[in-house]
């Protein structure tokens, strides 16, 4: 029987989020919805059921948080931890798991990976999709991608057109995949909807082990050679390169299963609002005085401070540590261009 192998992509920065996000306190560390586990704990949390306990579940990290992905999962073991030496994307993290997956669990092993940074709202529905991608990657020779069911016109997601349909598993349909594409603009990603054949792609991808190995020796030889002769060695080596871009947008053995669970990336400061705001005036994680603020994020990582405000609308308002961010809703995607002025001066790097 086919075991299934979970393993979550934990190397990201979540720059967005700074201040509360910096180098050694990346955005899966935090807890964002108030239910006191990180990020990353709760995509552990997640995974653990299906993989039948935690010697089966994996995590792929960055060696500069290596040593707090291991406070955040004390139970994870040693082995089940991949470091690699630098960032060099998804593609080669994918693969290397991969790789040694398959020495570890058999090239008929079924993996998984997930980021560990996404929010999920229908813990049971993710269950039963993740059920159907595995039945699906061990019937069939595919590379199954979990497609998520857009609720807007989006400009900030990948897209994933759906072909021919292969069949229901559960109760869910699946699809080949027609073609991936990139951040549309906003007139294409509202034509997308319109045809009702796309989904959002969430970066979530369930294989066979040998299924993979194979598409990536003919898509993607450079980086699959270099870490089967080198092993993690070979990342001085390597390109960066996102499994989309290397595999992906290339295999001919890609499927979707569109799926509706929840789901949110939690890609900067206004993601709390949608998880959090209700019908409230203001999303406050912190002790908030105020006098006709409308619209705005307020959020503090000390309890004893407060932050006052009068008149504010629209605002994102940060206090953590020694920075104090204030922000423009709709220019939170600005923050990663501060952070690039704050690595060209000496005198501020240490905020990162």
């Amino acid at each position: 029987m086919s075991q299934f192998i979970p393993a979550i992509l934990a190397g990201g920065k979540g720059e967005r989020f700074w201040p509360l996000s910096r180098r050694q306190r990346p955005k899966q560390f935090l807890s964002l919805d108030g239910s006191g586990r990180s990020l990353l704990q709760s995509t552990a949390d997640r995974l653990l059921g299906l993989a039948g306990g935690w010697d089966k579940l994996w995590v792929v990290t960055s060696a500069l948080i290596a040593d707090g992905v291991r406070e955040q999962l004390p139970e994870l073991p040693q082995e089940n931890l991949l470091v690699e030496p630098q960032g060099r994307d998804t593609a080669p993290a994918v693969a290397w798991a991969t790789l040694e997956m398959a020495k570890r669990h058999g090239e008929d092993a079924i993996a998984g990976f997930f980021p560990a940074d996404h929010w999920i709202g229908d813990r049971k529905a993710y269950e039963a999709t993740l059920n159907a991608a595995i039945s699906l990657a061990k019937t069939e020779d595919a590379i199954v991608t979990l497609g998520i069911q857009p609720s807007f016109a989006s400009t900030g997601y990948g897209y994933i057109e759906q072909g021919e349909a292969v069949g229901k598993y559960g109760d869910l349909q699946a699809y080949q995949v027609n073609r991936f594409t990139e951040k549309p603009d906003l007139e294409t990603a509202t034509q997308f909807l319109q045809t009702q054949r796309y989904s959002w792609n969430s970066g979530m991808f369930i294989f066979r082990t040998q299924t993979a190995l194979k598409e990536l020796q003919t898509h993607a030889p450079q980086i699959l050679q270099l870490l089967q002769s080198k092993g993690k060695d070979a990342y001085g080596e390597l390109e960066k390169k996102s499994i989309d871009y290397a595999l992906m947008e290339k295999t001919q053995k890609a499927y979707v299963i569109p799926a509706d669970f929840g789901w949110d990336d939690l890609g900067d400061w206004n993601a709390i609002e949608r998880l959090m705001k209700g019908d409230r005036d203001n999303v406050e994680l912190a002790t908030h005085i105020n006098k006709d603020t409308q619209g705005s994020i307020l959020y503090a990582s000390n309890k004893d401070e407060v932050i006052v405000t009068i008149g504010m609308e629209d605002t994102v308002i940060v206090r953590d540590g020694n920075v104090t961010l204030v922000v423009n809703k709709n220019r939170t995607q600005e923050i990663k261009q501060v952070l690039k002025s704050l690595q060209n001066n000496p005198n501020l790097e240490q905020l990162l």
